[in-house]
Parts: C-alpha cells; structure tokens; sequence
C-alpha cells in the first residue's frame, strides 16, 4: 500500500491536526513505514496462539484479609491534640 502526501493531510484533518507543508514528507514517510509494519506482522501465522490480554500472567497481589489488634478509640485520641466526646475535635474549614 502505498501513502501519499495526500493521505496523511487527509488523516491530519480527520483529526483535526494540523501538519505543516515542511513536515508533510516526513509524516508521510512515517505513516508509510507504520503501514509497511502492519502488513508484515499481518502475514504472520497465528492460528494456534491463544489469545492474551497481557503480556505476562497476572496474579492476585493482594494480602490476606486478617484481623489484627489496632488501636482503641482511648489510645487513638490520647495522641490527639483535641479531643470532644470522644472523637477528634478539629478546627472549622467551611464557614
């Protein structure tokens, strides 16, 4: 397949991207070289490789969900600096 000058200032405008006339080679060259790309790995035969998502197997990377001792609401507000009816008293943010 062949790309002209012509194409890509089409492609440009569908994209709503403007491409400078002293650009206009360079870009075509460039689509060209993609599009040369694509055929290639177009004739490759891929009947018996499964389809993947990934490149690599992904695993659960998550821990164990456990139950383990925290603080208590005593302890955690007895490192507060102001505390009000046993919670965290802050000063106001929104008038």
């Amino acid at each position: 397949m062949s790309i002209s000058n012509e194409d890509v200032q089409y492609i440009a405008s569908l994209a709503r991207i403007h491409v400078p006339p002293e650009k206009l080679d360079g870009f075509t060259k460039n689509l060209a070289d993609i599009v040369h790309y694509v055929e290639q790995l177009q004739k490759l035969d891929v009947e018996n490789v499964l389809p993947t998502s990934h490149a690599v197997q992904l695993g659960n990377v998550l821990r164990l969900d456990m139950v383990k001792k925290s603080l208590t609401n005593a302890d955690a507000l007895a490192i507060a600096p102001e505390a009000k009816d046993g919670f965290f008293k802050v000063p106001l943010v929104i008038e």
